[in-house]
């Protein structure tokens, strides 16, 4: 029996990925599941590894280019409420692992929690963004992270203090399959102080990034000490170009997928500059871009 035949009720063959990723291209999953529990969630994840079906979790589809080829296996989104809930316990805010950052950027604010409004314009899911420890200089998510609470492999419901969590930049020894919900301490101001912060860091980010109404993907890490815009500029890559995907002209590091782009036209793009870059600058650039 397949997925959609034992979860009938939560799975779709052959469903587009599109409507799911920033992009909008790439082929569709073989398996598309969508849980209503924490128990279905591990149901489903059992069976798939009983039965060795591969499993990827897609979160909010914000730096992840799918292929244009049909992707095997199951693909899991965390959607319904037990993995995108919001609570707040005085100056404690406990989120979905499936909750969109910004949400919970949103909520806090409203509620005169400041701590988490540098991030706002980072997209992703609060469990994504905690595993990859998203930031900048004004300030890393891990910084208010009191708990983490994750599905292992043996599908065993186990929560992580802050004590036991390693981050650096941009990374986190978060390997468990799923973070299920996040603790965040924050701190008690008037809403007007985190607001005007927020509107500052908003300003701040959309200045460096695609215009709002272009799909735009981040491709490569920063190497220590250097940008991979400046690196591309460098090496005279700006105008690089694919069938619809080109390098944006507010950053190099972006590629903007223009109407009728394939996965193709952006992988192409991506090995080019990469390419160029080593060849006129000596830097190898490490993608940032996941790709299925």
């Amino acid at each position: 029996m397949s997925l959609a035949d034992q979860f009938p009720d939560i799975t779709k063959r052959n469903a587009p990925l599109v409507p799911y990723t920033h992009l909008k291209i790439g082929g569709p999953a073989e398996f598309l599941v969508q849980p209503r529990t924490v128990d279905e969630l591990n149901a489903v994840l059992s069976t798939c590894q009983r039965d060795r079906v591969p499993v990827r979790m897609l979160g909010g589809g914000f730096n992840l280019l799918v292929r244009d080829d049909p992707v095997g296996g199951a693909v899991i989104r965390l959607v319904a409420e037990p993995f995108t809930f919001l609570t707040r316990d005085g100056a404690r805010v406990t989120a979905g692992g499936g909750g969109q950052l910004f949400d919970l950027i949103a909520f806090a604010v409203r509620n005169g929690l400041g701590g988490l409004e540098t991030l706002v314009g980072i997209r992703g899911t609060v469990g994504g963004s905690v595993r990859c420890n998203v930031g900048d200089r004004a300030g890393e998510i891990s910084q208010t992270v009191r708990t983490v609470t994750v599905l292992t492999d043996a599908g065993k419901v186990q929560t992580r203090t802050r004590d036991e969590l390693t981050f650096s930049e941009h990374q986190s020894d978060l390997d468990e399959p799923v973070i299920l919900s996040v603790e965040f301490e924050l701190a008690s101001e008037p809403t007007s102080t985190v607001l005007k912060r927020m509107r500052k860091a908003w300003v701040q980010r959309k200045a460096g990034e695609p215009l709002s109404f272009q799909a735009g993907v981040r491709l490569f890490r920063n190497p220590p000490g250097q940008t991979a815009a400046t690196l591309i500029d460098r090496a005279q890559m700006t105008k690089a170009k694919f069938g619809g995907a080109e390098l944006s002209e507010r950053n190099s590091n972006y590629a903007v997928a223009h109407p009728g782009t394939t996965a193709r036209d952006i992988l192409s793009l991506v090995d080019d500059v990469r390419a160029k870059v080593k060849e006129r600058t000596g830097v190898a650039l490490d993608q940032e871009l996941h790709v299925w």
